[in-house]
């Protein structure tokens, strides 16, 4: 029989393999967007989607080593991604660069939606250290929505 702390520790492995999807979708849609976008502010936003696109690619591995410190197993197929993966894909090689902002600001703000719920899942189970880490990731996606979003004024 499962315990409240396991349930606990349950929920928090399923957030942060969930938050572990999110990375690779919008890594992958930052990098989409760097490698499409033209026009006029080419070089700025080249620049600042490759910037962003690094920041979260190093939080990947983070993220996938707090889920194996709680003794649990991470994603371990691109079919595992894309299941839990609560950012959505861009196909488009064609979006204007406005569309473009708009779109990484909109998904940022959701994964600092979803970081904060995960800060509360990580509180419950008493792990300190991925509470720790969670209050980084939500600072650091907060500054690229702000980013994103005073780009677009």
């Amino acid at each position: 029989m499962a315990t409240t702390g396991d349930n606990s520790r349950k929920q928090l492995v399923d957030g942060l393999n969930a938050l572990l999807a999110d990375h690779f979708a919008l890594h992958l849609k930052t990098k989409n967007f760097h490698w499409h976008v033209t026009g006029p502010r080419f070089r700025d936003l080249h620049l600042l989607f490759d910037e962003q696109a690094l920041e979260i690619q190093q939080q990947i591995d983070l993220i996938a080593e707090r889920v194996r410190k709680n003794q649990a197993t991470t994603l371990t197929s691109l079919a595992k991604l894309i299941e839990h993966a609560r950012i959505k894909g861009q196909d488009s090689a064609t979006l204007a660069p406005e569309d473009m902002l708009r779109e990484l600001r909109d998904d940022n703000q959701q994964l600092v939606a979803s970081l904060k719920e995960l800060k509360e899942l990580a509180d419950k189970a008493g792990d300190n250290a991925s509470a720790g880490l969670i209050d980084g990731w939500t600072d650091m996606a907060e500054q690229r929505a702000w980013f994103l979003g005073a780009t677009l004024q």
